[in-house]
């Protein structure tokens, strides 16, 4: 198979077997973290950097990371490209190569994270049986599968909704331009406030909340995991009800104490002995003062 075949068959496949239809996928983070148990973080980085995956060979351990960004839609693309190559296992070393060269796993990967993302039979179920479609159209298909409009021009092609030439000229259109134009600017703004800030996995979330519960983990790191300052952590979970329990202090009842069996004769045996040094010292002090007394 092709590498556009390969994707978009493993992307059908996903989709069925965690159950998620055909429709839009929702938070995409919470999507990869529920069906596949996967670690994912979204993190601070660089201008040139989108995501990786990462995993321990010995313990088969798998993080997920992506960029803040204020781009929405390529944040959402980068997570499924992500996971299309966890699930072709494209596993690689540190000194493998240029990852930036686009070699048959990484279009591979892009075509799981677009057929995943927008899946040919949930298009056609929101577009139905047109013959052909406007920017209007586009800016619809983006808004609803919150996908970029390259990806949705190609989408709308593969379907045989607009023509080589027309996917070429919608490709160079903006999710901005669009939302601008078409009315759903304020949605917009806020996916990209969403996806421009910091994201702990969540179930290392769980268990570090878990820990502060328990009065084990202090309060900033749980703010430093979260990148926030502990002030706004712990007014966030006091609203929620979530507070360190208590630890109860276990006091003795003094008459449950044992008996003491104490054993005073080597104190008084030293008592003693420390009085007869007094006593020699204070009789060869007065032999001294006597005998300076007779010169």
């Amino acid at each position: 198979m092709t590498a556009e075949t390969e994707g978009s068959v493993s992307a059908a496949q996903f989709r069925r077997d965690h159950h998620l239809g055909v429709q839009p996928l929702g938070d995409l983070v919470a999507v990869i973290e529920q069906a596949t148990g996967i670690d994912v973080a979204v993190l601070d980085a660089g201008p040139d950097e989108h995501g990786l995956t990462m995993r321990d060979p010995v313990r088969g351990t798998i993080f997920i990371g992506v960029a803040r960004t204020r781009n929405p839609m390529r944040q959402r693309s980068t997570l499924a490209h992500e996971l299309g190559h966890v699930l072709f296992e494209d596993w690689a070393d540190s000194d493998a190569g240029d990852w930036s060269d686009r070699n048959p796993a990484e279009i591979r990967a892009d075509a799981f994270a677009r057929h995943l993302l927008v899946p040919a039979e949930g298009l056609h179920d929101f577009i139905g049986d047109e013959s052909s479609v406007g920017v209007s159209a586009l800016s619809g298909v983006v808004q609803r599968f919150l996908i970029s409009p390259p990806i949705a021009a190609i989408a709308l092609c593969q379907a045989g909704y607009i023509d080589e030439a027309t996917k070429q000229d919608w490709m160079t259109l903006t999710t901005l331009r669009l939302a601008s134009r078409f009315g759903w600017v304020d949605q917009y703004q806020e996916l990209q406030a969403s996806s421009d800030r910091r994201r702990a996995p969540q179930r290392l979330l769980a268990r570090a909340i878990a820990g502060y519960v328990e009065g084990v983990l202090p309060a900033q790191a749980i703010a430093t995991l979260r990148g926030i300052s502990v002030e706004t952590l712990v007014e966030e979970l006091s609203e929620a009800g979530v507070t360190p329990a208590e630890q109860p202090v276990a006091w003795a009842d003094p008459g449950e104490l044992p008996d003491a069996d104490v054993d005073l004769a080597a104190l008084d045996a030293d008592l003693a002995a420390a009085d007869d040094e007094m006593t020699m010292t204070r009789q060869r002090r007065e032999t001294s003062d006597a005998r300076q007394a007779d010169h």
